[in-house]
């Protein structure tokens, strides 16, 4: 499984192991996500999209693209963990121009409570929302989530599932230097809670296990959009991952009404205000 994110270990200090850069490496595609995501925007709106609002923003990668992405475009991060935050001031943070640095504006603040300017769209990437196991929880949350957003605005959410999620599996992905490792620890049907964790093991070195792990509630797409109804969102959209040759997703989202039975797949939902 791809692009998930974080509760981070505290194992793993070696300095010569980066976290962060394996796990942008491997799970995180921020250049093409903020294309798709004016996409989306442009679709629903018929207009371009300014200001992003990028909720568990972590090393806030994607909001660093974004202001590449347009000369007009600023970028709003939320998150309450320090840590990704300064390690996204040192790393990406200082790569961009002095002009794109000053259109980024990060708070370490919960998301439930931030109170910032209004976006063009607010977006809960990597899943990180399904830590709220609760229906009361992620109906506070997405409430949060359309107050955040303009009187147009769209709030983007991505999910994954499938009978993978299911069962107890570590798949492992190959990358250049390093394997990554997706772990499904665990799964309770009477809750719907499920563990994962994220190992990682550089050319050379030892496997690091656990290095980011998370305790989360598997949402379905019809539980998301009726909570997302009863909030007040007027519309919602389903963006479904086409299927490569091999049988894989090739990470075209399409908007549908209609999925498909896969073992593993991962999809957006885009909320109109």
């Amino acid at each position: 499984m791809s692009r998930v994110r974080k509760k981070v270990s505290k194992k793993n200090q070696d300095k010569s192991f980066d976290k962060y850069a394996l796990y942008r490496r491997a799970v995180q595609s921020p250049e093409t996500d903020v294309v798709f995501l004016r996409k989306v925007y442009r679709d629903l709106r018929k207009k371009d999209p300014r200001v992003m609002r990028e909720d568990f923003c972590g090393t806030f990668a994607l909001s660093c693209e974004w202001v590449k992405l347009a000369p007009h475009h600023e970028a709003l991060g939320v998150d309450l963990d320090p840590e990704p935050l300064e390690y996204g001031r040192a790393n990406y943070l200082s790569q961009l121009k002095e002009g794109q640095q000053k259109r980024v504006h990060l708070y370490e603040a919960n998301v439930l409570k931030a109170a910032l300017p209004p976006a063009d769209i607010t977006i809960a990437m990597n899943f990180s929302y399904f830590i709220f196991k609760t229906r009361a929880a992620m109906r506070a949350y997405f409430a949060a989530a359309y107050k955040s957003i303009k009187a147009d605005g769209v709030f983007i959410a991505d999910l994954f599932g499938g009978s993978l999620c299911y069962d107890e599996n570590e798949e492992k992905t190959q990358h250049s230097g390093f394997a990554y490792y997706w772990d499904q620890a665990g799964f309770d049907p009477v809750t719907n809670e499920a563990q994962f964790h994220i190992h990682f093991k550089p050319k050379g070195q030892k496997k690091h296990e656990r290095v980011f792990s998370y305790d989360w509630r598997m949402w379905s797409i019809p539980e998301l959009r009726e909570i997302m109804a009863e909030v007040g969102f007027k519309k919602t959209h389903v963006y479904w991952e086409g299927t490569n040759k091999s049988g894989g997703g090739n990470g075209v989202f399409t908007r549908t009404e209609k999925g498909e039975s896969c073992q593993s797949w991962i999809a957006y939902i885009a909320a109109e205000k």
